[in-house]
């Protein structure tokens, strides 16, 4: 058996579960034949933006072996920095001819691709790290969950505040009962700083030839077809548009709810429902509320969650005011009211905590840790890749978590508010929903 054979069967085996212990720095269980100190063999899909960010991220922890992006010149630009790595503009491809030589993937690309690339990846036995959110719908985010669960792979959503010893200390804190009760939850963006509603609503009128170092077939992956335009979709105003981005509750829940998800054990809403400015058919709202409910979980109360995205006439859509306690209210942020206290939060990545009334927790007792302090938000899934514990922003939190999320945008789709089956992925009574719950794909992408 051969060097990299080993370390392919060492993967596919490790994964989630991650069976085996350590004992003089060596793994016992899964992979006996791989020291944790190895180096694993790593695919970026995506070489620019957030992309380009995570390779570099990674490029710390592992060997780049495979570049792929549509285009040409941002991957060029990579190939600089990692002139033996092989370079494509299809990952379809790459999996073909380079599977057997990686060993995880990062995938920092459109929210349309996330699903297809991570899937392909999972079913090769490859650990997966993708970008926020996890999925453009949520049938995807169901598959995601299970798929890996099914392989064994390690796994991680790109939301990196999940990492952060301050968000892990809080959900400790809300979880011994120090604020109380919480039966109400605030979250708020200002995003969207992209072009979308109402200054985008339609698509542009002219047509421009595809540049040379674009594959725009690749880029639409999923999609349905439509002309290229130079600025009206790439490299990030692809966010807005409902045919290739989650619009700003896409983009930013995944980071500033994250905090509230994980210290209340939120789940599945049992009914979702948003107001919204009127919908055009290609670009997201330029603002929105979003209401979820939840019901008892264990020994916690019935809870309703509000999001708020968007500017209306001109000011930013946000919760009262005096929720706050005199706090200056950030621009993006999350609160937790309870009955003995609140949380107020206002960073997108749960960074930072204050207690209200601040008096109150002047000689605050923290609980003991129930959660483990991580060693850096990548590095947690590498670790996990080599046999180590899963990163806690696996799939099997991050799967609920981003359906979760887009119900939201469905909500908005709809204009109605709808009761959520979550074992089958219904809006009860609601059959126009189905579409959005599960798009149809363009022939030659599929999961």
């Amino acid at each position: 058996m051969t060097q990299r054979t080993n370390r392919r069967q060492f993967i596919t085996n490790a994964g989630l579960g991650a069976a085996g212990f350590w004992i003089a720095g060596r793994q016992v269980g899964y992979g006996q034949e791989k020291s944790p100190n190895a180096q694993v063999s790593i695919a970026c899909i995506g070489t620019g933006g957030q992309g380009g960010s995570d390779m570099g991220n990674v490029a710390k922890l592992g060997n780049i072996v495979a570049l792929c992006d549509i285009d040409d010149e941002r991957n060029d630009k990579a190939g600089m920095t990692y002139p033996k790595a092989k370079k494509y503009f299809d990952y379809r491809r790459m999996f073909d001819e380079m599977a057997k030589e990686i060993d995880c993937v990062t995938v920092g690309v459109p929210d349309n691709h996330h699903a297809c690339a991570s899937v392909m990846a999972m079913k090769l036995g490859k650990g997966v790290y993708t970008q926020k959110p996890m999925t453009h719908d949520i049938y995807e985010a169901r598959v995601m969950r299970e798929t890996a669960a099914k392989y064994k792979v390690a796994t991680q959503m790109g939301n990196q505040g999940t990492a952060g010893n301050n968000l892990r200390e809080s959900v400790e804190i809300i979880q011994a009962g120090l604020i109380g009760d919480v039966k109400e939850v605030h979250i708020w963006t200002n995003r969207p700083v992209w072009p979308q509603s109402p200054n985008v609503t339609a698509r542009p009128k002219d047509v421009h030839d595809v540049p040379p170092n674009i594959h725009w077939d690749e880029w639409l992956g999923p999609a349905p077809v439509r002309p290229f335009h130079k600025k009206a979709y790439l490299h990030f105003v692809w966010r807005g548009w409902w045919d290739f981005g989650t619009g700003a509750l896409g983009d930013m829940a995944c980071h500033t709810a994250n905090l509230p998800y994980l210290a209340l054990k939120l789940g599945a809403p049992l009914t979702v429902e948003a107001e919204s400015e009127a919908l055009n058919p290609e670009t997201y709202p330029g603002w929105a509320k979003v209401n979820y409910e939840f019901g008892a979980r264990g020994d916690m109360p019935p809870v309703k969650v509000t999001w708020y995205e968007g500017r209306k006439d001109g000011e930013l859509v946000q919760p009262p005011q005096d929720l706050l306690k005199g706090e200056k209210m950030s621009n993006s942020a999350s609160l937790l009211v309870g009955s003995k206290g609140t949380l107020y939060s206002p960073d997108d990545y749960g960074g930072k905590s204050i207690w209200l009334p601040k008096d109150d927790f002047k000689e605050m007792k923290k609980p003991a840790p129930t959660l483990p302090r991580s060693p850096g938000h990548h590095k947690e899934w590498i670790e996990a890749v080599k046999g180590g514990p899963k990163a806690m922003s696996n799939f099997d939190h991050a799967g609920p978590f981003t359906e979760f999320v887009l119900l939201g945008n469905l909500a908005m789709k709809l204009g109605k508010k709808f009761e959520w089956d979550s074992v089958n992925l219904k809006a009860k009574n609601c059959p126009e929903a189905d579409p959005w719950i599960k798009r149809e794909y363009r022939k030659g992408w599929s999961l």
